[in-house]
């Protein structure tokens, strides 16, 4: 691992502004108004407002090194108030959107913040509560939506250049950059520290392994993650300093419409995206009697995509089966995707093989990856030129990975963090000799390839003590475009059950596909069509596992699993432990009802 000062820039803001300069008269960012008309900014032009911001915030007696928060959704102002928070020499410290006035208190207590930049006026009150303690360090409390870039951009006209170019300079390699709370799906989040170094030394690294990703004539993504989440903030960083053209989209909803009308080269998506895409397009299909077709073009395309790995490649037969499923199904939903997508990245969550053979076939580049907010967000990524659909890929320079004896993933290296804000004994415990432990179980094969088989704490270990890996049962059921969630549940039971939830989006097209009347949720849960349909998804999903590590009983809960009632974390990855303690009468009466 070369770490060589010389070979990178110097900090995070003075890399962005490079290649800003070296854009500035070519499109950087795109931004949507109401109407959902794209407007661009150059680089030159972001690079203007970048600076008015920054002279905005030392105008208002921002200090090197203060700590100051963003919550807001992914929009563009907060990139140029990140990017200006780095400018001015201070430490940006994002929060979720969707977070309580008591998460923000935890957050902003811990990190000392005393400025808070959010984006609207419900955010402002869940702020002000927080700020009207007077033990909270917070004072300080800015709108997005009341207009607050441009109001910085006034506040700051007196501020020289000069002290503009001191502020941007004073960072080193060693410096923190940022303070990133975790979500986590136990306990309360803590503070994972990263330095400038670690974002310089990675987005060089990313580069180079994603040269025709990021660095092609065109290149260009929508960014719809949350900019709070650790992966989304490093993608944010690498897109910036290499020019590939952002388009921000705040609104989840309207991410098919937008990717219609931007038409992006990338996707960069969590794995339930591309499940709901899949499911979408299939429900589709079923509301339109052409399930059967939908499938069979599905099936060409995971095919064809599992036998372009192999040597001898696709058959003569089946380049044709493929040929006739592109041109009746699968183009409409490469259409969907804006029709010039030709990579996708898909982290946070194991996306399966599956989806990742399914999209392949579609002419889309899937390069699953893997990583935490301690190495920062990405430790390994399949490459362009080296895929292996069901592995996260290999390790990005500047990282180092093995497994333990008991298969759990540790690392080191140049991206990984300094350690958790204020609390030395959570860092001692995450590191082993020296290596940051994952807590993920894996292998890694001959060739550097990762796979990730699940969390060293949710293996489950029935009473016969088998060991099962609740990952692959999971992501086969909520497959179906029925499911919306699946918990597998039998730690120390004689068997594997699993809780599972509808998804009421998908419903009402599911419902007519099979000439069914409209029903509700829990209506739907206790029919006996339902259920047959569920219990053939379920012997589907068992295909995948042995006899001793099937689902033999299921339960469909009424309740749905949302960010907002606690049950999955901002990054859509359910809450496993707080699942399994509220559910916990449910999951009793699964090995009480009857026998399985």
């Amino acid at each position: 691992m070369e770490t060589a000062a010389q070979e990178y820039a110097p900090n995070i803001p003075l890399m962005i502004r490079a290649a800003w300069e070296r854009l500035a008269d070519r499109t950087v960012l795109r931004y949507t108004d109401e109407d959902d008309v794209w407007h661009d900014l150059t680089g030159g032009e972001a690079q203007a407002l970048v600076n008015a911001v920054a002279k905005g915030f030392i105008a208002r007696g921002v200090q090197p090194g203060q700590t100051v928060s963003i919550m807001a959704r992914t929009r563009y102002e907060w990139s140029i108030i990140d990017v200006a928070l780095w400018t001015a020499g201070a430490l940006p410290v994002p929060i979720y959107d969707t977070s309580s006035a008591s998460q923000i208190d935890w957050i902003t207590s811990d990190a000392e913040v005393s400025m808070i930049v959010v984006e609207t006026s419900h955010h402002a009150e869940l702020a002000l509560s927080v700020a009207a303690d007077p033990e909270s360090p917070l004072k300080d409390v800015l709108v997005i939506d009341d207009g607050v870039v441009d109001q910085l951009a006034a506040e700051g006209v007196d501020v020289p250049d000069a002290e503009l170019n001191r502020r941007i300079a004073l960072a080193g390699h060693g410096d923190l950059a940022t303070i990133i709370y975790t979500s986590g799906t136990t306990g309360r989040p803590k503070g994972v520290q990263l330095t400038h170094f670690s974002y310089v030394r990675h987005t060089v690294g990313i580069q180079q392994e994603l040269a025709p990703v990021l660095l092609s004539e065109g290149a260009s993504t929508v960014l719809f993650m949350t900019l709070a989440h650790s992966l989304a903030r490093l993608v944010e960083v690498v897109l910036l300093a290499s020019g590939t053209v952002i388009g921000y989209c705040p609104d989840s909803r309207k991410l098919v419409p937008l990717l219609g009308t931007f038409k992006p080269t990338l996707l960069l998506a969590v794995p339930r995206v591309f499940e709901k895409v899949y499911n979408s397009a299939e429900q589709t299909a079923a509301a339109g009697g052409k399930v059967k077709i939908f499938r069979w073009a599905a099936k060409q395309s995971i095919d064809y995509s599992r036998a372009r790995g192999t040597s001898r490649g696709p058959s003569p037969m089946l380049r044709a089966t493929h040929a006739l499923a592109y041109r009746l199904v699968l183009s409409r939903i490469v259409d969907v995707l804006g029709g010039n997508a030709r990579w996708a990245i898909s982290g946070s969550a194991p996306l399966g093989e599956r989806l990742g053979h399914f999209y392949g076939g579609l002419g889309l580049h899937v390069m699953e990856g893997y990583g935490l907010t301690e190495v920062n967000a990405a430790s390994h990524v399949n490459r362009p030129d080296v895929t292996k659909i069901g592995t996260v890929g290999r390790i990005l320079p500047g990282m180092e990975a093995k497994a333990a004896d008991d298969g759990e993933i540790l690392m080191r290296g140049d991206m990984l963090f300094t350690g958790y804000h204020r609390n030395p004994d959570a860092t001692a415990a995450a590191m082993v000799d020296g290596w940051f432990a994952t807590g993920d179980i894996g292998t890694i094969d001959d060739e550097g390839f990762l796979t990730i088989t699940g969390r060293k704490k949710e293996i489950i270990v029935t009473a016969g003590g088998k060991n099962v890996a609740p990952a692959v049962l999971e992501d086969r059921l909520r497959a179906y475009p029925l499911v919306d969630q699946c918990v597998v549940v039998g730690d120390g039971k004689p068997f594997i059950a699993a809780l599972v939830t509808l998804d009421a989006e998908a419903l009402p097209g599911w419902l007519k596909g099979k000439d069914l009347p409209v029903m509700t949720v829990a209506e739907a849960a206790a029919h006996p069509v339902v259920r047959e349909h569920m219990d053939r998804a379920v012997e589907r999903a068992n295909k995948a596992v042995s006899r001793a590590e099937s689902i033999r009983k299921y339960e469909i809960l009424l309740d749905e699993f949302s960010v907002d009632n606690g049950y999955l974390t901002p990054s859509l990855k359910v809450k496993r432990a707080t699942v399994l303690k509220d559910f916990a009468d449910r999951i009793e009466q699964l090995y009480t009802t009857r026998k399985a």
